[in-house]
């Protein structure tokens, strides 16, 4: 089992639940299925917690650090990784980002998703994410989300508002599918923990998204959260017209992140967060993004999830706060209050 020497011997306690969680409950590991755990030296108390459930199962296992392989950011992943996972049913990405390494992170979905792992991602994953949102009830988050899916998939358009100025429509088509990461993961979708999402591929989408929570991948670690400088975007045509923030340097990066290739101002995930256990923006993506509202994600659609058939080498999710959504002219959130 390599790597697994370099963790501590010991952790903070209270990172078991979660942790329990992630192992038992969202990825369901058996003794007779192998597990590849992949980290880093920021997150190597975590991988801890994780590896001691993942011994409680009897499951072999390998741990792979990723500073091991070499300094950091990575320009591809370590093929010694890329071969472990083929071998592999389950397996856990809990690291920080660091700039430049999404196609490290794709690489990794290119033998995942047609070798069908359940993959638990847990990007930036923190002590703190862990104590919340890894602590919810999974089980009733999958109930929420299978009933919200229900109703999304017989809705023609999403109607989003909030008190900061979003103003905006979704239109969606039957083309396009929705899908569950509510935390109880299948080989059908690898998802990210803690989960509690649906999301789509919008088919149009037109109007303002005013991002006054957070921004995704290593910006969210720069910037946190956005609520006294929030991010304003147009929409038209589901591509980017028009950007403005009182954080110039935000504004610089965020538009030079969706000018990367040609679909990187594009409109490419929908989606709607439906973890209760998530009460409140904390400036970490991997859990504000599961906080009961909207976010959207500008580049990659995730094409072989949503049936979109464009493609990014970006993917950079936009985060709210406190909405009111309507589907079709039904009201399903009211303050970032589910009425259902």
């Amino acid at each position: 089992m390599p790597h697994a020497a370099s963790l501590p011997t010991e952790f903070d306690p209270a990172l078991s639940k979660g942790a329990a969680n992630a192992i038992h409950v969202c990825l369901r590991l058996k003794s007779y299925e192998r597990m590849t755990l992949i980290t880093d030296q920021a997150s190597a108390e975590i991988a801890a917690a994780l590896v001691a459930e993942i011994e409680k199962t009897g499951a072999p296992y390998n741990v792979f650090v990723l500073e091991e392989f070499g300094a950091r950011p990575h320009r591809d992943m370590p093929r010694a990784i890329l071969d472990q996972l083929v071998h592999s049913q389950v397996s856990i990405y809990a690291c920080l980002t660091h700039t430049g390494e999404l196609r490290t992170r794709m690489q990794m979905m290119d033998v995942i998703n047609p070798y069908r792992l359940r993959h638990g991602h847990m990007v930036n994953i923190n002590k703190q994410i862990m104590l919340e949102g890894m602590c919810a009830d999974f089980l009733e988050v999958d109930r929420l989300s299978q009933q919200l899916i229900e109703q999304c998939r017989r809705a023609r358009r999403v109607t989003c508002r909030t008190a900061a100025g979003t103003d905006y429509v979704a239109e969606l088509s039957t083309k396009l599918n929705w899908v569950k990461t509510a935390g109880l993961i299948t080989p059908e979708k690898w998802g990210n923990l803690p989960g509690g999402e649906i999301f789509t591929s919008p088919f149009n989408s037109n109007g303002r998204f005013v991002v006054d929570g957070v921004v995704g991948d290593y910006l969210c670690q720069k910037y946190g959260d956005l609520v006294a400088t929030p991010l304003t975007i147009d929409i038209k045509d589901n591509r980017i017209a028009a950007l403005a923030c009182a954080n110039q340097e935000l504004l610089r990066e965020f538009d030079a992140y969706c000018h990367t290739d040609e679909n990187s101002d594009r409109v490419g995930e929908f989606a709607i967060g439906t973890n209760l256990a998530c009460t409140r923006i904390i400036g970490h993506i991997l859990q504000d993004e599961k906080l009961p509202g909207i976010h959207i994600a500008f580049g990659h659609p995730y094409s072989e999830h949503t049936g979109q058939p464009w493609k990014s080498t970006t993917h950079i999710d936009c985060v709210g706060r406190n909405f009111d959504i309507w589907l079709d002219d039904e009201q399903v959130m009211a303050q970032g209050k589910f009425l259902l």
